[in-house]
């Protein structure tokens, strides 16, 4: 009999779909575990029709969604591309799973937040989304809630970077090189997530026994790496790790105008998902190192 489990993870060119590609193969004893990692050609979330041809073809016993529309400014001038991708390939996908008796783990955001509060966020605190990003997003989590009430685990991240892909350390990286000085926003507060620390909880939490039981309750957990930063505090940090002579500014949100508002504070309160899956989770500027040695070894 086989009990080999398959796994697909979407959205596999991105920050996350990459990162959990490295641990696997760092990391993971994956005997007993056979990945399907799925790229935009195959398995298409803007295009209901390309969902269901691919799950008529292909059966899994867990779907890792890490696909998103995640460009928040431009998600204000594409509404309808943002919420079919966040959101109604989010509830197609919580059908088949529920069809299928597959486990769903989904990726979700700090952006259902206000970002008004002062303390870190809980799963239960109000959700109020300032734009179209939070508020797909937000949708998505509903439409998995009011599919699956078990067998899903809605996880929520913020300001995730990576060696892969465009994210604020590279910006800072190759801005930094190339001026003398930057202005970056102070007054927006949360914890910078390195995606392959988010990829491990993952795996783990695949891996866990709680997962692995017939049905467990769907539930709503937060991960970020440990630790609290401005995007101020964040780019002086990583032109100091990386000995890059560049004056950083700081200015006010309301300096820098832009399409979507940002939520001021999102730091995530991680208490349920580390006592859940008994996880330990880094302080952000220990894994900020670990990115800028891995992109030094890249270059």
């Amino acid at each position: 009999m086989n009990n080999t489990k398959t796994i697909l993870v979407t959205g596999s060119t991105g920050q996350l779909g990459q990162s959990i590609k490295t641990v696997i193969a760092e990391d993971l004893d994956d005997a007993g575990y056979e990945f399907v990692f799925a790229h935009r050609e195959q398995l298409d979330l803007s295009n209901a029709t390309s969902i269901t041809n691919f799950f008529e073809h292909n059966t899994f016993d867990v779907i890792i969604n890490c696909a998103a529309h995640t460009a928040v400014d431009k998600a204000e001038s594409e509404p309808e591309l943002a919420n079919q991708i966040n959101h109604l390939a989010v509830q197609q996908l919580a059908e088949i799973a529920q069809r299928h008796n597959a486990k769903l783990i989904h990726i979700s955001t700090d952006y259902v937040f206000n970002g008004q509060q002062y303390r870190p966020y809980i799963e239960t605190d109000h959700v109020e989304p300032q734009g179209v990003y939070g508020l797909t997003k937000l949708n998505g989590e509903q439409a998995i809630q009011n599919t699956m009430d078990n067998n899903a685990i809605i996880i929520r991240t913020s300001w995730v970077y990576s060696e892969y892909g465009n994210n604020f350390v590279k910006t800072m990286l190759r801005l930094g090189k190339e001026r003398d000085s930057l202005n970056v926003i102070f007054d927006q507060v949360g914890t910078p997530t390195y995606a392959q620390d988010l990829a491990k909880a993952i795996m783990s939490i695949v891996q866990s026994p709680v997962f692995n039981q017939t049905q467990f309750q769907t539930n709503i957990m937060h991960f970020s790496n440990e630790g609290v930063a401005s995007w101020y505090d964040f780019a002086n940090t990583i032109f100091e790790l990386s000995h890059i002579e560049c004056q950083v500014t700081p200015i006010e949100t309301k300096d820098y105008p832009t399409p979507a508002t940002r939520p001021h504070y999102s730091v995530l309160n991680k208490t349920k998902i580390k006592d859940s899956f008994n996880l330990t989770i880094p302080y952000w500027k220990d894994s900020l190192k670990q990115c800028l040695l891995a992109l030094q070894d890249d270059a």
